[in-house]
């Protein structure tokens, strides 16, 4: 069973980050169509072949369903593979973790306008209006209240990861790009998705595939990226790797890069640009890496 999951920009589109996440994040087949943000024609006409779909993410299933709205898409998945975690197995985690995800689903109108997602880059100096300050103490309310509610162990907001930590990674790029001020415990929830290795692997396939989109941008002074520092990496045109086939694919090796003296090969320019980007966040690399 293997789902089609259409998505927009990895840099700017918000809802495929949540979608990508529903299917990565907890180990489901998939394979993904990338729409092209920078093209001619809409996103509604690059779906035409998926009609009635219109927006992105859209995920089709092995036997045609075609659900393009992200809380249906995580009832089905959490339907269709019980086993994953999608909700939490918790009957007051999983109420408060399906509100919550409803509430960021509808609202939240401010942050998203005047804070659209951008992994590209990072601002600094934004001085938030009484709207988004409003926004920004909402959520400090309700996710301190899935903590209280259903205090879990870990970093995430109903126990182990689930979909409505899904549904807030964008909130915490936007909220760790514009530097917005919050509490302490939503910045350590912030934090959390910032390391998190499936949105590491997000973003570092954001910062190289597709055009820059300058109407994304927002005219305010820009600064580093405040999650992890990636290991430096850098292409190569020449040298002799360590692996003669792709990590990702089990291609052959057409495409180098050089990571602290050692030389590795990739299948084509994503797979190693991607891991260029933050060498740490591709298991299936730093396994190849850590395994010599």
């Amino acid at each position: 069973m293997t789902y089609q999951l259409i998505l927009g920009d990895f840099a700017y589109s918000s809802w495929s980050l949540r979608g990508w996440l529903l299917l990565n994040r907890f180990g489901l087949p998939y394979k993904t169509r990338l729409l092209d943000f920078n093209a001619a024609a809409s996103v509604a006409e690059q779906l035409r072949d998926v009609a009635p779909a219109r927006t992105v993410p859209t995920l089709v299933t092995p036997e045609g369903a075609i659900i393009s709205e992200s809380l249906a898409m995580a009832e089905e998945l959490a339907s269709r593979h019980p086993e994953a975690g999608v909700w939490p197995s918790n009957p007051l985690a999983r109420a408060t973790a399906r509100t919550l995800a409803a509430e960021m689903h509808a609202g939240f109108t401010t942050l998203r306008n005047d804070c659209p997602m951008n992994m590209r880059l990072a601002y600094k100096g934004v001085e938030p209006s009484q709207a988004l300050l409003d926004d920004l103490a909402r959520l400090d309310v309700i996710w301190d209240h899935a903590r209280t509610a259903t205090a879990p162990d870990g970093p995430w907001l109903c126990g182990d990861y689930s979909a409505v930590d899904a549904f807030f990674a964008p909130v915490a790029a936007r909220i760790a790009g514009y530097g917005l001020p919050v509490s302490d415990s939503a910045h350590a929830y912030v934090t959390a998705h910032l390391n998190d290795p499936a949105f590491r692997r997000w973003r570092a396939m954001g910062l190289v595939h597709g055009d820059t989109l300058d109407r994304y941008a927002r005219d305010y002074a820009t600064t580093d990226w405040p999650g992890p520092t990636p290991r430096p990496a850098k292409a190569v045109n020449s040298g002799t790797p360590e692996n003669t086939t792709c990590p990702y694919s089990g291609d052959p090796v057409t495409h180098l890069m050089e990571t602290e003296g050692r030389i590795f090969g990739f299948c084509n320019a994503f797979c190693r640009d991607k891991t260029v980007a933050d060498p740490d966040a591709w298991p299936a690399f730093t396994a190849l890496r850590d395994a010599a």
